[in-house]
């Protein structure tokens, strides 16, 4: 009964936590007041929040701040939930944003029942996602610095002669051959070239380590499940885990695709129907990769012998998903690209049914107990 509980909304800074308590029994909100953004401070407002007979219930939007003061309540015995900060409702013409009127309003919305709560991962689940986003963001470096470079070879009409830029022999070339007109023109094309160089280095390393520990991971038969398909490699699949967790905690594959923002946008009135793009809701690290995972498609369906070294030790009922995976969305690339659909709408399409064929790998997983 909501009688009984005590309903805590924080508005959660680095340096500051702005408290308001909505009680479940008398239907009022007060504010308790703003406290320091260390353990030690919370520790302290525990203390005198906790009352006979009342339950605390506390609540915070996810953030920059991350999820220790979720686990720190939670150790504490207390129940704790992080929200997500797009689906709370807001009023259209409520124009007035301070800490004290976020943290009343949450503790209100919390004990209405109008919050959605995030997936919060455990700690083994999050450091494997800390090191998939260091990678991610190693991507990014690697392709500013790349840019850097060119932009500054184009600027003095060096030009490489060759056909792919980073191979092998582009680099070389850039090493033996490439002279600028001045000595410090030549100083910063070192350096640009060294950010590049050091930028291919850390990726190289953040690989390595992610293969070493994703395979001590307790979802590495998930991982290892959908590399089964084609198009997923240890770095998608790593991806898509990593964010989601455990795929089975969504009822049926539209429920995940439309977390992904994966689905139409759509305009309903009366008796007229408007879809339109996509919603770009929920995750957007899994959405990226899914789409860049979707381009494989493109081709006929075939088991390359990589893609069968993969699932020689996988059950007989996850190569099958793959498989039939594969011919549809192979056939259906074909299909609308004869539509005359533009390639990035049809992709996406393929990266949204790719999410539902995940779902259905997964839930053949069985997961270890935690």
């Amino acid at each position: 009964m909501n009688q009984n509980i005590l309903f805590i909304g924080m508005d959660v800074h680095k340096e500051s936590i702005e408290i308001a308590i909505s009680d479940g029994n008398t239907q009022e909100t007060r504010r308790y007041g703003k406290i320091g953004g260390t353990r030690d401070a919370m520790r302290k407002a525990l203390i005198k929040l906790v009352a006979p007979g009342k339950s605390l219930h506390f609540c915070y939007e996810a953030g920059p701040c991350g999820y220790e003061l979720y686990r720190y309540l939670i150790s504490e015995g207390h129940t704790c939930c992080v929200v997500a900060p797009s689906l709370i409702p807001k009023r259209p013409g409520d124009k007035v944003k301070t800490d004290k009127r976020d943290a009343a309003q949450l503790s209100r919305l919390f004990r209405a029942g109008e919050l959605t709560p995030v997936y919060v991962p455990d700690r083994e689940d999050e450091a494997i996602r800390d090191l998939s986003r260091a990678r991610e963001d190693t991507m990014l470096v690697q392709k500013a610095a790349r840019q850097r470079l060119k932009a500054f070879l184009l600027r003095h009409d060096i030009r490489y002669p060759g056909n792919r830029s980073w191979t092998e022999k582009h680099l070389r070339w850039l090493a033996d051959e490439v002279r600028c007109p001045s000595a410090a023109q030549q100083v910063v094309f070192q350096e640009y070239t060294n950010a590049v160089t050091e930028s291919q280095q850390r990726l190289q390393r953040l690989n390595e380590q992610i293969e070493i520990f994703v395979k001590q991971w307790r979802l590495w038969p998930v991982v290892e499940a959908l590399m089964s398909m084609r198009g997923v490699q240890m770095v998608v699949a790593v991806t898509v885990v990593s964010e989601l967790g455990d795929l089975s905690r969504f009822h049926n594959p539209k429920q995940l695709m439309s977390f992904l923002g994966l689905t139409p946008s759509e305009y309903s009135s009366g008796g007229r129907t408007s879809r339109g793009r996509i919603t770009k809701t929920g995750n957007g690290h899994v959405r990226r990769i899914l789409i860049e995972a979707a381009w494989s498609y493109r081709y006929p369906a075939k088991v390359s012998p990589e893609m069968q070294k993969r699932q020689e030790k996988l059950p007989l009922a996850i190569r099958n998903i793959a498989w039939k995976a594969q011919l549809r969305l192979s056939q259906q690339y074909q299909h609308m690209q004869r539509k005359g659909k533009p390639h990035n709408v049809t992709v996406v399409a393929l990266a949204r049914q790719l999410a539902g064929f995940m779902w259905a790998i997964a839930n053949e997983v069985t997961y270890p107990v935690k």
